[in-house]
């Protein structure tokens, strides 16, 4: 699929995101009589616009963002009585907090469409190695992980990003499983491994072996292969998909000496000539799924589709830390270009499987990006719904509003310096497509 379509896809999912956040702060504002001089999506000259009652609705120029304008103090003609100054603390947090919470309802519903067709990612255990540490403790393939230490486990996913965030080292592993209705916890003590290993993932599924993610100090990315790419030979041998890349490394491991891959990039093939590198860690020696879905029925749909959101708010919130934490990179970080480029990787990826699984995948994404936003959208930063909220909490407390004056300039100062990180993230996004 080409690159215009996945562009005009981007532009259309985060439009619907964008008018149901905004459609949130509407409602609220209609609910306690605040009056909406302008309701608008994207930013910069309107391309399309129409009045209705007091509002001015409009389509504009750049895709990024739009605004639910409620009225202030400056507007001559309306109702002082109908500014958003004007409203008791209570309220203006109810109204600010719309947005974000409608972001999470869209998430949600999405949610219960894509389980519905496609079903949720079992944990169950896909692989034991023989004498290994979760062998010994009693877990079998087949078996379904239900806790992972202190967390409960529902999805694959959910142990995928745990395993990401807090990596497993020589510290005893708390696991919970369920086997044939009946749940079963154990210890499991890591071993010490000293593996040869490429530097990245990929979905162990019968999509193609695309690299999922890959490691800047890592022996792929140093030899030129990027993420997106698609793996299509290992040392001569073909490989159609994560299952069959799994399977050959599983019969073949490395050994240190140099690896040969062929790779599809942007309908181009490259070769490549790879020496793994030693990597120390520790391994509980299983493998589980988190890519498969297995379906379910009735009342599962709406509980596995609260977990589906629930993964989404945690992941953005744990990626979050790791970004403060400097465990995830400013390269981690992507804008609107960024995700034009990832949509592009996942059609890519799947349309061999036909129209319908293209269609869950883009729509996957909708959950994604809305809880996404809806997260950052509450953090307690100027210029965002957070930033409001906090000083709304404030007013809450000290039984006064902040002079609005001097609110607006901590606003005003949280938008430039917005649209400085904008202007950072989209400028890193063009450079990745000359890398």
């Amino acid at each position: 699929m080409s690159t215009v379509i996945s562009i005009i896809i981007g532009v259309l999912l985060l439009g619907l995101i964008i008018v149901f956040h905004e459609f949130g702060h509407f409602l609220m504002c209609k609910m306690y009589n605040v009056a909406v001089p302008q309701f608008y999506v994207g930013f910069g000259p309107k391309l399309c616009s129409f009045q209705k009652g007091e509002t001015l609705f409009s389509i504009r120029a750049l895709p990024f963002g739009g605004a639910c304008q409620m009225a202030s103090p400056e507007d001559p003609d309306v109702d002082p009585e109908r500014t958003i100054n004007a409203k008791k603390p209570l309220i203006k947090l109810c109204i600010y907090a719309a947005g974000p919470i409608f972001n999470f309802i869209l998430a949600f519903i999405v949610s219960l469409i894509v389980i519905g067709f496609v079903g949720y990612d079992s944990p169950e255990v896909t692989r034991v190695s023989e004498n290994g540490p979760a062998y010994m403790a009693g877990i079998r393939p087949g078996d379904i992980i239900t806790g992972y230490n202190d967390m409960d486990v529902h999805l694959g996913r959910e142990l995928a990003v745990e395993l990401r965030y807090d990596p497993i080292n020589s510290a005893p592993l708390e696991i919970s499983y369920e086997r044939d209705g009946i749940e079963t916890k154990t210890v499991v003590t890591p071993a010490y491994n000293k593996l040869y290993k490429l530097g990245f993932t990929y979905m162990v599924d019968d999509n193609k072996a695309l690299v999922a993610d890959i490691s800047e100090d890592g022996a792929l990315y140093l030899a030129g292969v990027r993420k997106g790419d698609v793996i299509l030979e290992l040392n001569g041998s073909k490989i159609a998909s994560g299952n069959e890349l799994y399977s050959y490394i599983s019969v073949n491991p490395f050994d240190g000496g140099p690896v040969s891959l062929k790779v599809e990039r942007n309908g181009s093939e490259l070769d490549f000539t790879v020496v793994p590198k030693v990597v120390e860690d520790y391994d509980a020696g299983l493998s589980f799924n988190s890519n498969f879905r297995s379906d379910v029925e009735g009342l599962e749909i709406i509980k596995y589709s609260f977990y589906e959101l629930r993964y989404n708010i945690v992941g953005t919130l744990k990626s979050l830390v790791m970004l403060f934490t400097g465990r995830l990179s400013s390269d981690d970080v992507g804008g609107p270009v960024r995700i034009v480029e990832e949509l592009d990787n996942t059609i890519e990826a799947v349309e061999d499987q036909g129209t319908f699984i293209v269609v869950m995948n883009l729509i996957n994404w909708i959950i994604v990006l809305s809880a996404n936003l809806g997260v950052m959208n509450l953090l307690p930063l100027p210029a965002l719904d957070g930033g409001r909220m906090m000083f709304a909490l404030i007013e809450l407390v000290r039984r006064k509003p902040i002079p609005p004056e001097k609110e607006g300039i901590v606003h005003l100062v949280g938008v430039i310096l917005l649209l400085i990180v904008t202007i950072f993230v989209f400028f890193k996004d063009i450079m990745r497509l000359f890398v």
